[in-house]
C-alpha cells in the first residue's frame, strides 16, 4: 500500500486530456462526472464530429488539439510532444461505431499512446468496429450494450437520439 501523501500542484505535462467527441454535449454531465473521479483538473479538447444521417458517415466540425510544429531537428514521424499518454473519448452512444473510431484515429494520429472510450450504450457492431480501429490502444468502457442498429443507424431498443434528448430538440 502506497502510504506517500498526494501533491496538489500538477505535473509540468498533462497525464490525461478529455475528448469530447460532441462540442454540444461536451458541456454535460458526462465531462463533469469525470472530471470529479480524477484527483487534479486536467486540459480538456474538443473534437466535434456527428454523424452524416444519410451516408452515415462521421464528419468533423471541430477540432481544438494543440498543433505542434516540429523543431527542425526533429523526424516527421517523431510523437507529438503535446500530446498526452492517455485519452478519455467521452461518447454518449456508440451506435454505428463510425464516429468513435475517426476520433480515435485523429487522437492516434495526434500521437495519444492510449485511447479508454467512456459511453453510456453501445450497439454490438458499432463497440466491435471502435475497438478494432486500433486494438492495442482502445479501450471501451460502456454501462450498456444492446444488439443492433434500425435502418437509420440507431441503436435498438436503445435511447433514441442523444442529442434530442439533452437539448430537447425531439421532432424539430
Amino acid at each position: 500500500m502506497n502510504t506517500q501523501p498526494k501533491h496538489s500542484h500538477q505535473a509540468p505535462y498533462p497525464l490525461f486530456q478529455f475528448f469530447a467527441r460532441d462540442w454540444e454535449c461536451s458541456k454535460t454531465d458526462q465531462l463533469i462526472a469525470i472530471q470529479t473521479l480524477l484527483p487534479n483538473p486536467v486540459p480538456v479538447h474538443h473534437l466535434g464530429l456527428f454523424r452524416e444521417p444519410v451516408t452515415l458517415q462521421p464528419v468533423e466540425y471541430y477540432n481544438n488539439l494543440p498543433y505542434h510544429v516540429p523543431d527542425h531537428g526533429t523526424p516527421s514521424n517523431s510523437p507529438n510532444a503535446s500530446a498526452s499518454e492517455i485519452a478519455f473519448l467521452l461518447d454518449p452512444v456508440i451506435a454505428t461505431g463510425g464516429t468513435c473510431a475517426a476520433a480515435i484515429q485523429t487522437l492516434k494520429e495526434w500521437g495519444v499512446k492510449k485511447v479508454i472510450v467512456v459511453a453510456v450504450l453501445g450497439a454490438v457492431d458499432g463497440v466491435s468496429r471502435a475497438a478494432t480501429e486500433w486494438e492495442e490502444g482502445v479501450e471501451i468502457w460502456l454501462a450498456g450494450i444492446d444488439e443492433s442498429l434500425n435502418e437509420r443507424g440507431m441503436i435498438v431498443p436503445g435511447l433514441g437520439d442523444v442529442g434530442d434528448r439533452l437539448f430537447l430538440t425531439i421532432g424539430k
